[in-house]
């Protein structure tokens, strides 16, 4: 049975005159059927064969009632210099020409019909396609697959399932466009429609043939949600320039951007081709298009995890210690950091590229946090490594605490992409509780703070501090004290607890940040005061879950 319908004969034979592999002339003709796409290539030339040849021998000729046999001098000269050698050492043969295939495609208008039919469809098995530029004919077959699976396997990532991408050279939709205004002409002489979306797409006939063989080859099944990604990017040198013209067509399309090498990008060259109009298309470029002389290249074989979060409490019992790393103008200015502490032993046990880190706020340099700790989240980029059990992340904790009397981190666990969102939720509506160790220029006795015990709900208006002007917006911010307690030391100093509004500046609730921060303790004191240390006791935000010790 025919892989195509007798309505298509005309566009199989246009399309084989050209160059065009087996499967493409499927997708050219709208053929839906997975499973036909993966038959090899010889088989599927062999049915088209028949195909043509029992069309033929209906209408009792040699010769499709075609009114224009294409691309004669190109069949002849593929027949002469490449059928023969290709059945005698296996090899494809060398191919004319990009400039006299072009000039072939173009010239078939003369000379004897006789010439269609089998010479074409012989020739046309050892020739480099020219619409899809071999994607559908060599990187189909199982050495490449299996040069894929080495990539994947000597990667080593953990996987149980994958995705299959693939990036295709943008030069390969002007050849498509070309082939389908070809086959739309020949559709059209014979007073049939064809519309580009009836074509199936390259990328998608591509994963229908190759899919299955990845998925035995991995032991694992294809599935379009797997977090595992292989991807393939092909290139294809020889016929880069062929976008080019659009550029003089469409200029809006290619605007240069930082990170592109090249304007010419698949997205611009899409654009563009949406736009041009199909006479000046044709002024430009042949239909159906020339048959270059090589291959594809793969360009790289990559694969890719998706993140994987983990997420926990620390806390940091070092003045002198930054959350993040501290570098000023490329220099740094601590040693170490608490993100680099916990990331050191995420980074090399989950195996990944890169890492992200976020917190529910920050504490300054100088400032300790106590209590339950502060929640974290790491964002752990391409990791090789994906699977731990409860157990294997109690051991990961411990090897963090064990390597520093600076941090120590609890409740450490896997959590969802999602799941980080609740750490920032309602940020400035949660509470937290701090320390802070006060000094007062005048001596004080209990009696001189008691009244601050009794204040509630004190709203404050900071306008932005002066040290961190340099990071910060200037504006003014309405926060809240919820409620204070003292505690008496000596007449110089006192403890003062305070549970606050987060994003609260205590240090300039404290010293009044020379008036930008009203009211502060030195207002409300009469008197000059200043803070000597400050702890943060507790973050009163309810993520992530506790784990049992």
């Amino acid at each position: 049975m025919s892989p195509v319908a007798e309505k298509d004969r005309a566009v199989v034979q246009l399309l084989l005159d050209a160059g065009t592999c087996p499967r493409c002339v499927l997708r050219f003709c709208s053929v839906g059927s997975q499973l036909l796409y993966r038959h090899p290539l010889q088989d599927l030339l062999k049915d088209l064969q028949e195909f043509l040849k029992s069309s033929q021998e209906k209408e009792g000729t040699v010769c499709l009632d075609v009114a224009d046999p294409p691309c004669k001098r190109l069949r002849l000269e593929h027949k002469e210099e490449g059928a023969d050698e290709l059945n005698h050492n296996g090899a494809i043969p060398q191919l004319p020409s990009a400039g006299n295939a072009g000039n072939a495609g173009n010239a078939g208008n003369a000379g004897n019909p006789a010439l269609s039919g089998n010479t074409a469809l012989e020739s046309s098995a050892g020739r480099v396609c020219n619409v899809c530029l071999g994607i559908l004919q060599e990187f189909c077959e199982p050495d490449f697959v299996k040069k894929v699976c080495q990539k994947v396997n000597s990667a080593d990532y953990q996987f149980t399932s994958f995705v299959f991408s693939v990036s295709l050279p943008p030069q390969l939709s002007v050849r498509e466009r070309a082939a389908w205004l070809g086959v739309k002409q020949q559709m059209r002489n014979l007073g049939l429609p064809l519309a580009k979306d009836d074509i199936v797409q390259l990328k998608e006939a591509y994963k229908w043939i190759i899919h299955p063989q990845l998925a035995e080859e991995l032991g694992v099944p294809a599935d379009g949600k797997s977090l595992f990604e292989v991807s393939v990017v092909f290139a294809h040198p020889e016929t880069d320039e062929e976008c080019h013209f659009l550029a003089t067509a469409c200029p809006d399309c290619f605007k240069p951007a930082k990170n592109k090498q090249s304007v010419f990008t698949r997205m611009a060259v899409i654009k563009a081709l949406e736009r041009i109009k199909e006479e000046d298309f044709l002024k430009h470029f042949p239909c159906p298009p020339s048959s270059p002389k090589n291959l594809c290249d793969a360009l790289e074989i990559q694969c890719n995890n998706g993140a994987v979060f983990v997420a926990g409490r620390y806390n940091k019992y070092s003045r002198n210690l930054p959350q993040t790393p501290w570098i000023i103008d490329g220099e740094r200015k601590l040693e170490s950091s608490v993100e680099e502490l916990i990331s050191e032993h995420l980074m090399a046990e989950f195996k990944a590229d890169s890492f992200n880190f976020s917190s529910s706020g920050r504490e300054d340099v100088d400032v300790r946090t106590l209590g339950n700790g502060r929640p974290f989240a790491m964002e752990l980029v391409n990791p090789r490594r994906i699977r731990f059990s409860a157990e294997e992340m109690k051991r990961l904790q411990q090897a963090i605490n064990d390597s520093s009397d600076k941090i120590q981190v609890r409740d450490l666990q896997l959590v969802t992409r999602e799941a980080i969102g609740r750490m920032k939720e309602g940020e400035e509506e949660k509470t937290k509780t701090y320390s802070a160790l006060i000094w007062t220029d005048k001596a004080i006795q209990r009696e001189d703070i008691a009244f601050l015990d009794d204040i509630k709900e004190l709203r404050l208006e900071q306008k932005t501090p002066l040290r961190v002007l340099h990071r910060r917006p200037l504006a003014v911010r309405c926060r809240l004290i919820h409620s204070m307690r003292s505690e008496y030391i000596d007449q110089h100093h006192f403890r003062l607890h305070l549970r606050t509004q987060a994003g609260t500046y205590i240090k300039e609730f404290v010293h009044g940040d020379f008036g930008r921060t009203k009211p502060n303790i030195g207002s409300l004191l009469n008197r000059t005061a200043d803070i000597l240390e400050l702890d943060v006791e507790s973050v009163d935000v309810d993520w992530p879950p506790t784990l049992a010790d």
